[in-house]
């Protein structure tokens, strides 16, 4: 679906970092208290999961009264975010459906842009209504971690890590990263959807790892969970060796189908999966060679990125609904092109200077 005619200058209009820092002590701290509550935060499929520190989580049934909408990789694009809200605000508007509900696939910041402001107003999005929202850890997400001292980070660009540390003097800055640390230990690693959607933001255990899974059934096994958020697709390969010395390694359409068999045997169907992670050019692909278990990569990213070699600057964001069955369907945000780059000015190569340098007012 190409979504073009969204009122633009509204859009531009939320893209305002002082608004939202100036509700930062608020927005903090309604956050804390919900990660505080003796029960839980309640947020979507949390009634789910199996245990309370279950991350891979069996939902029992899926609610069809009220859209869900998927939002992939936003790395601080605050533009993005705000383009997706409107889209969903505009469905359910015209089609007089309920109150959408969201679940995002991970990694929020790094990669310059407006890490803390995606960050913030995904706090409110939560806190607005918890049982609407579902966050799960990407791969930079899960890499954050604080030592009671300092932010620190095991992946690069590691920016926002730099960011926390740059303002620890700053109480709610320091306090929204601690908070940000919290959410993202309790996030889950994936969703199985009872259609036999598989949702995550990397991939599912390597192979490797299914005869010991078809043993123990362990789902939240370290190495399984890592590969949910870690794992890379390859869009021809049949099949691909897992490296165990580097977290991202590739899997290949004949490795996510012996997945798809293992997971059934273990009371578990998937057949097919969406997954952010990977920054494809066109913000979204699906890859033919997976025809007989469909895989969809979405994220949502109005520019390139500076470690994106190719392509054009601006981009078209995208995001997906959910639909029973199948794929989810994608949706494509054609931000206008100057405000792409008004709001992420094209740096000369090699320019020691960032339009987004994350500074607090």
């Amino acid at each position: 679906m190409e979504v073009e005619d969204l009122d633009w200058q509204g859009v531009r209009n939320a893209v305002n970092p002082s608004s939202i820092r100036a509700n930062m002590r608020s927005i903090v701290e309604r956050m804390e208290a919900l990660l505080d509550r003796a029960d839980g935060p309640g947020m979507l499929f949390e009634n789910d999961r199996a245990v309370p520190a279950d991350k891979v989580i069996q939902i029992s049934a899926m609610d069809t009264t009220s859209p869900l909408w998927i939002v992939g990789d936003l790395h601080g694009d605050l533009l993005a975010l705000e383009a997706a809200l409107a889209a969903m605000r505009g469905q359910a508007s015209q089609t007089g459906e309920a109150k959408p509900r969201i679940v995002f696939l991970g990694d929020l910041f790094d990669d310059e842009g407006f890490g803390l402001e995606v960050l913030l107003r995904v706090f409110e999005l939560i806190t607005e209504a918890p049982d609407r929202v579902c966050l799960i850890a990407g791969n930079h997400d899960e890499a954050l971690s604080y030592d009671g001292v300092r932010f620190a980070s095991s992946v690069t660009p590691s920016d926002f890590a730099d960011f926390l540390n740059a303002n620890l003097a700053h109480e709610w800055i320091e306090r929204a990263g601690k908070v940000a640390v919290r959410l993202f230990e309790h996030a889950p690693r994936a969703l199985f959807f009872p259609d036999g959607l598989l949702v995550v933001h990397g991939g599912f255990p390597l192979v490797d790892l299914h005869a010991r899974l078809a043993e123990t059934g362990d789902w939240n096994d370290p190495m399984c969970l890592s590969d949910f958020v870690w794992t890379r697709a390859h869009p021809k390969a049949r099949k691909k060796l897992p490296n165990r010395f580097s977290r991202g390694s590739q899997f290949g359409h004949e490795d996510f189908a012996a997945f798809c068999s293992l997971s059934a045997g273990l009371g578990r169907p998937v057949t097919h999966m969406v997954r952010g992670h990977d920054h494809v050019e066109e913000r979204y692909a699906a890859y033919p060679a997976y025809r007989a278990h469909p895989v969809l990569t979405t994220v949502a990213l109005s520019r390139r990125l500076s470690r994106e070699s190719f392509g054009s600057y601006e981009r078209v964001p995208t995001m997906a609904q959910f639909v029973e069955g199948t794929l989810p369907q994608v949706y494509r945000l054609h931000i206008p092109a100057d405000m792409i780059r008004e709001v992420y000015p094209e740096l000369a190569p090699g320019s020691p200077e960032s339009e987004t340098i994350q500074e607090p007012h």
